[in-house]
């Protein structure tokens, strides 16, 4: 099954656009595949607004959430991996929801898979 986290930010963030209220998406700006500007980032976090009136081509998908921002007058594309947001949630209320900090396992190799034995097993039931 895919993911269920990119479509809860998708139905978060359209519910929080819907009741004319700011979406901000609070991030882990250590992520290494994190694009933010580094002058906003605090405690190894950042949070940034998505308010449409905020961003330009906002592209919320399954595996990263991109944008186009201003920061301090300078533009810049922003990057934040889905794996990387840790909430999303109204400025107005903080009403939203929080996720745990995932291990970004992409460069680990799966479990090995246990081999069927060559030879046949049988065993006695009475």
């Amino acid at each position: 099954m895919t993911p269920l986290k990119p479509y809860l930010i998708r139905s978060i963030y359209e519910w929080i656009v819907d009741n004319d209220l700011t979406p901000h998406l609070l991030v882990d700006a250590t992520h290494p595949y994190a694009q933010v500007p580094e002058a906003f980032i605090d405690n190894g976090q950042i949070v940034l607004n998505i308010r449409p009136a905020a961003v330009q081509a906002l592209s919320l998908g399954n595996e990263d959430i991109e944008f186009n921002a201003r920061f301090s007058g300078r533009p810049m594309h922003i990057i934040a991996p889905v794996a990387a947001v840790l909430a999303i949630y109204a400025k107005e209320n903080g009403r939203g929801m929080s996720f745990d900090k995932e291990e970004d396992n992409d460069d680990t190799p799966p479990p090995p898979v246990k081999k069927p034995s060559a030879r046949p097993q049988l065993r006695v039931v009475k």
